[in-house]
């Protein structure tokens, strides 16, 4: 079974047993959460779209870590104009472990 879920303004395809990094989540390392935010549930042929989500259906994950991605760098530069600007920016994140769908 796999679940399309909502979390941090961003959409994942999730299944049992996996793991992800999404945005930021403001909970403790090894707690139990519940993401109820399921846009799509689907198990072989039948799939459950929801109209934006499904009532009733969640996602629970245990958070592994925290953490922070690779840095990324932005460079800006105007030709002929004596411009560069140099920035670098490493966005947080939260490995999540999802353990069951329930739809």
């Amino acid at each position: 079974m796999y679940a399309v879920i909502k979390t941090g303004g961003k959409q994942y395809r999730v299944v049992a047993g996996e793991k992800i990094k999404v945005e930021q989540i403001p909970a403790e390392v090894g707690t139990e959460i519940t993401l109820d935010q399921v846009l799509m549930a689907g198990e072989g042929e039948s799939v459950k779209i929801g109209t934006p989500v499904i009532a009733g259906a969640s996602v629970k994950a245990t958070v592994l870590a925290h953490g922070r991605h690779d840095k990324i760098t932005i460079f800006k530069m105007r030709r002929r104009k004596h411009y560069q600007k140099h920035q670098g920016h490493r966005q947080n994140y939260t490995e999540l472990r999802i353990e069951a769908i329930s739809a």
